[in-house]
This record gives C-alpha cells, sequence and structure tokens, in this order.
C-alpha cells in the first residue's frame, strides 16, 4: 500500500483504499489548468497504455437513477450499454454541475471511489485484461493505480461491456 499523500494529504478516494486495505499506488502529474480533456491529459501525462487508464463519468439513466461508468480514456461510453447494464431504457451525461455536487469531487479530479452520495457503480469490462488500472485519486493532476477486481469489490462496481463501437 502506497502511503504518499502529496502536500494536501489523501482525498477519499485514497481514504476509501487505505479503509478498505486494498494495495495502490498514487501516480500524480501537473494538471495543465487549460486543459478540458481531463481523461486525455491524464493518459498523455502519465505515458504508458492508454487502454490502463480510466475515466469516471455520472450519467443519469432513465431520467432519474445517477450511475457511475469507468470506461478508458481512449475510448467513449456507450449509452445504450450503460442502460442496458442498469436495466433500462435511456441514459445520459449528468450535468457537470450535477456531476460535482453528487461525487463531491470537480469535473477531471471525479474519482469512483469516496464520493459522497453512494451510486451504482459499472466498470467497463476491459479492466479485466489488466493487472492493474488507474483510475482518478480524487482531484485533477492525481491518478490511483490498484486491481480492477479490488476496483470492482471496494465501490461495489459490476462489470459490464460500456464501450461505444467504433
Amino acid at each position: 500500500m502506497s502511503k504518499h499523500h502529496g502536500a494536501s494529504g489523501p482525498t477519499r478516494a485514497v481514504e476509501a483504499l487505505e479503509a478498505a486495505g486494498v494495495s495502490y499506488t498514487i501516480v500524480e502529474y501537473r494538471h495543465d489548468p487549460r486543459s478540458r480533456s481531463f481523461g486525455e491529459e491524464s493518459a498523455e501525462r502519465i505515458g504508458g497504455d492508454p487502454g490502463r487508464i480510466f475515466k469516471t463519468l455520472l450519467v443519469r439513466c432513465d431520467g432519474d437513477e445517477y450511475v457511475v461508468a469507468v470506461v478508458p480514456v481512449d475510448h467513449h461510453l456507450s449509452m445504450k450499454a450503460i442502460a442496458r447494464a442498469v436495466g433500462g431504457k435511456s441514459a445520459e451525461m449528468a450535468d457537470p454541475a450535477v456531476a460535482q455536487r453528487r461525487t463531491g469531487y470537480v469535473v477531471g479530479g471525479i474519482s469512483p471511489l469516496g464520493q459522497t452520495t453512494r451510486h451504482r457503480t459499472f466498470i467497463d469490462e476491459s479492466a479485466l485484461d489488466h493487472e492493474t488500472i488507474l483510475v482518478s485519486g480524487g482531484k485533477r493532476g492525481m491518478s490511483v493505480e490498484v486491481s480492477p477486481v479490488d476496483l470492482a469489490e471496494v465501490t461495489g462496481a459490476d462489470i459490464a461491456d460500456l464501450r461505444a463501437l467504433g
């Protein structure tokens, strides 16, 4: 387990991993405040296989349920696939202000871990192709590297095919 938390201390995401006794590594990079494509920025700054770096998205399904989708940064989320995984008929991205309020994190730093409101969580099945994946550590410029199996266990996530074709 990594104990390096940086100058500001651990985030709620890191605290959730520590409380679960899960092994993880913090990966920090210098965030460019002009960047608006946070997943692509993290993949570029961290380097390595972009298929191992996952973004966390808040999605509104059937108009009233918010769920979390964790997908590789080099793919788009399929709205049909997340709606199907949830058992619903339709899905749309949550408004960024709603996502920040419901998760307790700023856009670009939303982690599937330690959210202030618990949401059903779905992780793309491609995560299982890797021994470890990287997800947001709860702030821009910080990721945590963790086993996808451990991530699913800590978040109570279901594994599903969530990637859009093409």
